[in-house]
């Protein structure tokens, strides 16, 4: 566990290949890191989860976004980049047409996406081993994008507002196709999040009074 935690401090072969993009969140103060994501789509190659497991069969011949290494720091500024992070990402694998998001996670962590209204890929709970990930036991579990909006809105989920009627000039992820070129736009928060390499720049800002638990 230690060596694994270790090895989370060093770049990734994979952080530079075609299917990835990195989303990173940083004080425009003095260029502090608040937060990180990274997207890997299997355009071009499986994801990482397919090392471990056989996704079933509803999500065979998809196009599927994996979230990985998602971290921000502590307290309601690291809760406000997390959030934002994850509306990144959803707006990214929208206007990219990935069908499903996929996602791997550890308690309590698993329980923020299960909120979000992700499902289990497999059965109830189900914690698997991956190898990508020290072949310690996640849940993985799985969003359809194209239904995200109407379940939430059946759900009345807290951040529905906030991800879906609630327009923030400062989150652009600039997706032209398979193509991603922007220019970043001002913080007013002090707040921002690009996306690295060879994607797009996409500053983030949000209200505190916005944001709900995820």
């Amino acid at each position: 566990m230690p060596e694994f935690a270790r090895s989370l401090a060093l770049p990734e072969a994979c952080d530079y290949e075609e299917d990835t993009v990195v989303l990173l969140a940083e004080s425009r103060l003095d260029g502090t890191p608040l937060g990180t994501a990274r997207i890997r789509t299997n355009i071009h190659h499986p994801l990482h989860v397919e090392e471990s497991v056989v996704l079933p069969q509803w999500l065979q011949g998809r196009s599927l976004g994996e979230v990985e290494r998602l971290g921000v720091g502590e307290g309601r500024i690291g809760h406000m980049v997390k959030v934002a992070l994850v509306k990144a990402f959803f707006e990214y694998f929208e206007k990219t047409g990935i069908e499903y998001a996929v996602i791997a996670g550890r308690a309590p962590v698993d329980r923020h996406y299960e909120q979000l209204l992700f499902t289990d890929v497999f059965g109830d709970k189900e914690m698997v081993p991956l190898r990508h990930a020290g072949n310690m036991p996640h849940r993985v579990m799985a969003f359809e994008i194209a239904s995200g909006e109407a379940r939430w809105t059946a759900a009345k989920h807290p951040l529905l507002k906030f991800f879906r009627h609630t327009h923030h000039p400062d989150i652009d992820v600039g997706v032209a196709g398979a193509e991603a070129s922007t220019t970043a736009s001002d913080v007013n928060t002090g707040r921002g999040v690009q996306a690295t390499p060879a994607a797009p720049q996409a500053p983030i800002s949000a209200p505190l009074d916005q944001l709900a638990a995820a």
